[in-house]
């Protein structure tokens, strides 16, 4: 079983990422990659895009299938990570 990745809402440096809603904006982007035929409207996150509290911190749980299924929609979240200086945990973004 492969880890996903986790991408937190702390910077390298220690502070809070913000703004506070920056999990559930950056799953909506991602919200149309989904598996072949899943149920869901385009109100729901996709599953290989989502948001959790982790410990008290917003994080977002993206699966390593979204590497397959879009190698573009994978390197845009692991750039926003890397641009935004977000700690991230689980596995190697390259």
């Amino acid at each position: 079983m492969t880890a996903k990745l986790v991408i937190h809402g702390t910077t390298t440096s220690g502070q809070r990422f913000r703004p506070s809603d920056w999990a559930e904006r950056l799953a909506g982007v991602m919200s149309q990659f989904r598996p072949e035929g899943s149920v869901g409207g385009p109100f729901t996150y996709s599953p290989y895009v989502v948001p959790r509290l982790i410990d008290g911190v917003r994080c977002v749980v993206v699966d390593p299938k979204l590497r397959e299924l879009e190698p573009l929609a994978w390197k845009f979240v692991c750039g926003f990570a890397k641009d935004n200086n977000l700690q991230t945990s689980g596995m190697d973004m390259d």
